[in-house]
């Protein structure tokens, strides 16, 4: 995987509920030769149908339509669904881990989700292919985000999809994509890199990028994370870049999915309050999002989550992007997602004593998760 940066991209910022899956489907009806999407969910319920619906139509008008979906994350996926698909000339398949049962899983997950189309437009992100994610009436969506890219990077999105549908490796040399973008007059010409993570890949590309940014911000670095529990060597560089007089936010979930991870995250405050983290929590629904912002100038978004099952145990995407209009956008956003539906942790607000009872079972928690997450590709089922 090339590490460098791709030119010639228009993209957009696009929101979780039905910014996003009316994105989808319009990529989608407008497609003409080619669709891959892949995902760790593909729900069998409203918002799954409504999509599944789309890439038939897709199917049917002759567009090779690629679906891959996680083989644990997707278990609940009828055969009446899957039969539809194929019958409809879709080609469909699970990315299968080692081993798995309803409740038990091993082996690497497939996490990243993303949709390419003729091998021009690209969306990639944190969102899944479900409900959760989508407004519906009564329940508002999860916070979540994606790129939307119009450019050269998703001619390279393209082949990754490809690739690992054939669960090829990449080669060094490949012949020209019959698909691959050709130039148009978009206004915005910005610069885009791929990140991946695939560690029995030996890829750690997404890691490198937080690595990076940790050690050379000089200025402020703000995080929006779903699941935040960084290991040792992220949080010694984040203590260091503290130390140097970075500005360090973080975002986080207040309601979770996941309660042993709320639990275990919240075992951290008061080492992240001690070297002076701005801590926030997200009010109103699940915070799924998974980003980063550095000095205002650069930007990772994608299916990365700091913590180590990322770092390990699932094949993970993400797009860096360097562009200060773009970047400065996005941070406008946060500030006012902070400003208007975030509550503050503070010293005087963190209510956990030292030694009490919440404090042992905060560790417990943090305990339990961190030696789930030794074992990497090892855990109880959960929702995400």
């Amino acid at each position: 995987m090339s590490t460098r940066y791709t030119p010639n991209n228009n993209i957009k910022l696009v929101h979780s509920g039905s910014d996003f899956f009316d994105t989808v489907c319009r990529m989608v009806d407008s497609a003409r030769h080619t669709i891959h999407l892949q995902t760790y969910i593909l729900g069998d319920d409203t918002t799954g149908t409504r999509i599944v619906n789309c890439l038939i139509a897709a199917a049917k008008r002759n567009v090779q339509v690629y679906v891959l979906a996680d083989g644990y994350a997707s278990q609940d996926l009828s055969e009446k669904t899957q039969l539809e698909m194929k019958d409809a000339g879709i080609n469909f398949r699970f990315f299968e881990p080692l081993i798995q049962s309803r409740h038990l899983y091993f082996g690497r997950r497939l996490h990243h989700k993303i949709i390419v189309t003729d091998a021009r437009f690209s969306l990639v992100g944190g969102l899944n292919i479900a409900d959760r994610y989508n407004d519906l009436p009564d329940t508002p969506a999860w916070l979540d985000v994606a790129l939307f890219t119009d450019g050269s990077v998703s001619a390279e999105l393209h082949k990754i999809c490809e690739e690992l549908w054939a669960k090829k490796r990449r080669s060094r040399k490949r012949k020209p994509d019959k698909h691959s973008y050709t130039e148009t007059d978009t206004q915005h010409h910005i610069s885009v890199r791929v990140r991946r993570n695939d560690w029995v890949k030996r890829k750690q590309e997404i890691t490198r990028t937080y690595t990076e940014v940790f050690r050379s911000a000089q200025h402020s670095i703000t995080i929006v994370c779903a699941y935040f529990l960084p290991g040792t060597k992220f949080r010694q560089l984040l203590k260091k870049a503290a130390a140097r007089g970075v500005k360090i936010r973080v975002v986080m979930a207040s309601i979770s999915d996941v309660p042993v991870s709320k639990y275990a995250e919240r075992y951290l405050y008061r080492w992240m309050l001690r070297h002076h983290f701005e801590l926030y929590e997200y009010q109103p629904t699940v915070l799924h999002a998974k980003m980063a912002i550095a000095d205002d100038e650069f930007l990772t978004i994608g299916s990365y989550n700091i913590n180590n099952i990322s770092r390990y145990a699932s094949i993970e995407l993400n797009l860096d992007v360097k562009d200060n209009h773009f970047v400065n956008s996005v941070s406008k956003e946060i500030e006012q997602i902070i400003t208007e539906k975030c509550i503050a942790v503070t010293s005087s607000t963190y209510k956990t004593k030292l030694f009490s009872v919440k404090q042992f079972f905060q560790w417990s928690a943090f305990q339990m998760v961190r030696m789930m997450m030794t074992v990497s590709t090892f855990y109880f089922r959960q929702r995400e």
